[in-house]
């Protein structure tokens, strides 16, 4: 189960603190690490304050993207202080260990900390389901990185020594790979009828990532939802010209079939 939960840590600067998180996931039983565009890494410094977790350092997963490192991932959660521009729903560490513990049973979750300056962009919080905060001082309430993965992976490690009472049966989500080829199709449908003007697209797509994001479909709504932006498509005469997002929606649509 805590195999399936994956520290994301983005554009690292210090290597100091990648070894000091190494070591602060391996205390609460936590050893799935990835980074994206690390800054100066790997390193000796990080190795010498990870102690005895140089195996996570070992095993981590470095990739250039987020996408790539939340692509099989049912659910992904940002850690942040600060309120965005949009809203997300917002739980304390706490919260967020006791939601993570039944969905990681089947499923990768992803957990993600931002740049030690700045923490998450606002276009990486936006790829997130939920938003995570640490509650602390009001008069100061911003933790070094290494210390926030330590008290967002105690929690996780104590809501799993009593997991029973946080169990339940969680349906199938799809993957944020999947998600992405959704926003693909219904981007390229909204275009297509002109309900969005290429020139001029306003915040709409923000909007409607933000509300899917927020609602989280089922694998098998996803796939009720593809299958309807393909009837649009069809009925306004765009497949001919464009059968790329209907193709992909049949292929969904199989898969789905394919699991019932």
């Amino acid at each position: 189960m805590l195999s399936n939960i994956r520290i994301v840590l983005i554009n690292t600067f210090h290597p100091g603190n990648v070894g000091a998180i190494a070591r602060a996931m391996k205390n609460m039983g936590l050893t799935n690490l990835y980074l994206v565009d690390p800054n100066d890494y790997p390193s000796e410094e990080a190795t010498s304050r990870a102690a005895g977790a140089v195996d996570l350092l070992d095993n981590a997963t470095i990739v250039s993207t987020l996408e790539e490192a939340i692509a099989d991932c049912s659910l992904v959660i940002g850690t942040s202080a600060r309120h965005r521009t949009f809203q997300l729903p917002i739980m304390n560490a706490r919260e967020c260990a006791e939601s993570v513990i039944p969905e990681a049973v089947d499923h990768n979750v992803a957990i993600l900390f931002g740049r030690e300056t700045t923490g998450l962009l606002n276009d990486e919080i936006a790829q997130c389901h939920r938003q995570v905060y640490i509650d602390a001082n009001d008069e100061y309430p911003v933790l070094n990185i290494s210390q926030a993965v330590q008290i967002v992976a105690y929690e996780i490690w104590m809501a799993n020594q009593n997991k029973d009472k946080y169990q339940k049966e969680t349906p199938e989500y799809p993957h944020k790979k999947d998600m992405d080829l959704f926003y693909e199709h219904l981007e390229e449908t909204l275009y297509g009828i002109n309900f969005i003007i290429r020139n001029h697209p306003g915040k709409v797509l923000d909007k409607l990532h933000r509300f899917f994001n927020r609602s989280r479909p089922e694998k098998q709504e996803l796939g009720i939802l593809r299958g309807v932006l393909a009837a649009i498509q069809r009925e306004a005469g765009l497949t001919e010209a464009n059968n790329h997002p209907e193709k992909k929606a049949k292929e969904a649509l199989k898969e789905e079939a394919k699991d019932e």
